[in-house]
C-alpha cells in the first residue's frame, strides 16, 4: 500500500481527523507496522493526496490527522477495452490497469468468452470497486476508474464504440506487426485487447472495417495479464 485512500465516511468532523479501519487498518498495522507519529501517504477518493501523520492507535483503527495539499496524477489518455477475461485474470488486470492512470474500462464479449464468466462475483460492482482500489493505492492515485460492461459484440461495434472513441485512433493486439504503438503519446486512444484464444475471423474483419490498427508485441503470445501492462507501458 502506497497511499492510504480514504473515503468521506473515514473523516471525524471537520478538523482533518480521520478514523481508518478494516483492510487498510490491518495493513498499516500488520504490513507497516506504523506507530503514533508515523507519516503516511493520504488521498482522498476522487479528490487531492497529501500526508497523514498517526495520532491514535486502538485495537481495531487507527487515527490519523491529514493535510491534503497535492492534485491526482494526471490519468492514461487511454480507453482499455477488454475482451472479459477468466475471473481471476479480470481482478489482476483491473488492479494493474487502476495503478497505471486508467479511467475507462470497458468489458466485452466475443465469441471465445465463456457465457459463464458474465456471472461471476468479479463482475459485481463490490468486487470491481475492492480491485479498483487496490490499483489506486499501487499507483498513489485518487479517481476512481470507470468500468463498464457490454456482453454482446457486435452492439458494442454498431451502438457504442464511435461515441467512446470520438476522433481517437483504435489500437487492438494482434500478432500481424502491422502498426507501433506510439510511446508517450499525450493524444487519446482506444486500446483492445481480445480473449487469449484470440477473436475470430469474423470479429477481426469487423474491427478493420471500423478502421482499428493491429499492433504487435512480438512474435510470442502472451496472456492478458501480460500484455496489458506491457501495452499501457508503451504509453505511458
Amino acid at each position: 500500500m502506497n497511499l492510504v485512500v480514504l473515503e468521506e465516511g473515514d473523516f471525524v468532523g471537520t478538523s482533518g481527523r480521520v478514523e481508518v479501519q478494516g483492510r487498510r487498518y490491518r495493513h498499516l498495522t500488520e504490513i507497516h507496522r506504523v506507530e503514533v507519529g508515523a507519516e503516511l501517504r493520504v488521498g482522498v477518493l476522487n479528490g487531492r493526496l497529501g500526508r497523514g501523520r498517526v495520532t491514535a492507535l486502538h485495537p481495531d483503527s487507527a487515527e490519523l490527522m491529514v493535510e491534503l495539499t497535492d492534485s491526482p496524477p494526471p490519468a492514461l489518455p487511454v480507453t482499455l477495452v477488454l475482451a472479459l477475461p477468466r475471473p481471476p485474470v479480470l481482478r489482476r488486470v483491473l488492479i494493474t490497469a487502476a495503478s497505471m492512470g486508467v479511467k475507462e474500462i470497458f468489458l466485452i464479449g466475443a465469441k471465445a468468452v465463456e457465457k459463464s464468466y458474465w456471472q461471476s462475483h468479479a463482475l459485481h460492482a463490490e468486487a470491481i470497486h475492492e480491485q479498483l482500489l487496490l490499483g489506486l493505492e499501487q499507483g498513489m492515485d485518487t479517481r476512481l476508474p470507470r468500468v463498464r460492461t457490454q456482453p454482446r459484440f457486435r452492439h458494442f461495434l454498431e451502438a457504442q464504440l464511435s461515441g467512446i472513441r470520438g476522433d481517437a485512433p483504435v489500437y487492438i493486439a494482434h500478432p500481424d506487426p502491422i502498426v507501433n504503438l506510439p510511446e508517450g503519446s499525450t493524444e487519446s486512444a482506444v486500446l483492445v485487447i481480445g480473449p487469449e484464444a484470440g477473436w475470430t475471423d469474423d470479429e477481426m474483419d469487423r474491427w478493420d472495417a471500423l478502421g482499428a490498427e493491429r499492433l504487435s508485441l512480438g512474435g510470442r503470445p502472451l496472456r492478458v495479464e501480460a500484455a496489458v501492462p506491457a501495452l499501457l507501458s508503451r504509453m505511458l
